[in-house]
């Protein structure tokens, strides 16, 4: 469990699901269909579910592109955490929301998996919090002309090394839609 000392509860993260984010993402409808089913039901559980947004020069504030797709809508109580790098912790107030809801497990979806995905789930790991991947409720764009693999190996490959990934005193792993059980964590 976590390294975090009086953090029992656990959030939901919805990481940069932005127009401009997965306007091209590989297999984006059913990636966001399964991010809104986990939405319904982490507030039907009282789980936290925190929103984090990306500003760049490719989405800057207010845009359209900026925007969260229309398909998720945060609720206004519903912490938003904006961010300018891909660790979401990085330069951000995520931290601080987190220790003051006492959240110390966090279950992770949104874009892009090989960036900020992956620069979060690893930061969230060295600052000691438990972090789940659900491995269908993640996606990427098509980088391959850059060298990178076709976005579905690339989504294979994440999960497969997260489902796997080991640190002292924190879990990790990987899990699809169908099996996280808000209602066992909260018992946990």
């Amino acid at each position: 469990m976590t390294t975090l000392t009086d953090r029992p509860h656990t959030a939901l993260l919805v990481i940069d699901v932005q127009n401009g984010v997965v306007g091209h993402a590989f297999d984006r409808d059913r990636v966001i269909a399964n991010i809104a089913a986990l939405v319904d039901r982490a507030r039907t559980g009282d789980i936290e579910v925190v929103w984090i947004q990306h500003n760049s020069d490719d989405l800057p504030t207010g845009s359209e592109s900026w925007q969260y797709v229309p398909e998720l809508v945060r609720r206004e109580a519903e912490p938003l955490v904006q961010k300018a790098y891909g660790d979401s912790f990085e330069e951000t107030d995520l931290e601080g929301v987190l220790a003051a809801r006492g959240i110390g497990r966090l279950i992770v979806t949104g874009a892009q998996t090989d960036e900020c995905i992956r620069s979060t789930l690893h930061g969230a790991i060295a600052r000691g919090y438990d972090a789940t991947l659900v491995g269908d409720a993640h996606t990427t764009e098509d980088l391959s002309a850059y060298g990178a693999p076709p976005p579905d190996k690339v989504i294979a490959h994440t999960n497969l090394y997260w489902r796997y990934h080991k640190a002292p005193g924190r879990t990790a792993g990987t899990v699809d839609t169908a099996d996280v059980d808000f209602a066992a964590i909260t018992r946990a």
